[in-house]
């Protein structure tokens, strides 16, 4: 039986293919100074679900504030919004994919598909995301939601090539931002590794 390989460098190794093709249409290159959040980690925030997030986590784990100090995995780690996405990336969906390192290895811009989003899938989708034999293909999909670099919410309507390598479309602006689909929650969160957008879709790549 042919055993399954992990794919716990997708996104780096995706990143590499994109940085070497040269197709990025619109995303600057990382900005240090991005990563480093402002005196208030709330400012800047675009999305109609912020108010409710700030208000119901107010500090500690899973504050916007205390978000902005940790790597991105252990922010959505304590993001109570983000716990099926958390599963995710770190094989407890699938096996086979595995992309903690990854995440916490450079600088994104990240659509963060909040719980709902998950649960609003169709069971054979699940499966079909769950199966060992899918791997490959599930990583492509947690792949097509980063961005290299962290992008402002200002700087973000436009094409984007995504890590998947495929383009992703945001439109509108502030509380209406969209992605392709998605529209998002809260967005504009600075982690120390990536900036955050929770959105209420999970995103396919136009090949899957």
């Amino acid at each position: 039986m042919r055993t399954q390989p992990r794919i716990s460098l997708t996104l780096a190794a995706a990143l590499s293919v994109v940085a070497l093709a040269g197709c990025s249409t619109s995303a600057p290159e990382p900005d240090a100074s991005s990563a480093t959040p402002t005196a208030d980690a709330t400012s800047g925030l675009v999305g109609a679900g912020c108010a409710d997030y700030i208000e119901t986590n107010p500090d500690g784990a899973g504050s916007i504030a205390e978000m902005a100090q940790e790597s991105v995995y252990d922010a959505a780690s304590n993001n109570p919004l983000l716990t099926t996405l958390v599963e995710a990336v770190s094989g407890e969906i699938n096996p086979g994919v595995n992309l903690v390192d990854a995440l916490d290895g450079t600088e994104y811009t990240i659509f963060a598909p909040v719980d709902s989003a998950f649960a609003d899938l169709a069971p054979e989708t699940l499966a079909l995301y769950a199966d060992p034999a899918n791997a490959a293909m599930f990583g492509g999909v947690l792949s097509y939601h980063a961005i290299s670099g962290q992008i402002e919410p200002d700087d973000l309507p436009g094409e984007h090539t995504t890590v998947e390598g495929s383009p992703v479309t945001i439109t509108g602006s502030g509380d209406d931002l969209m992605v392709n689909e998605a529209s998002v929650v809260c967005g504009g969160i600075h982690t120390a590794t990536a900036t955050l957008y929770l959105i209420d879709t999970v995103l396919t790549p136009p090949a899957s």
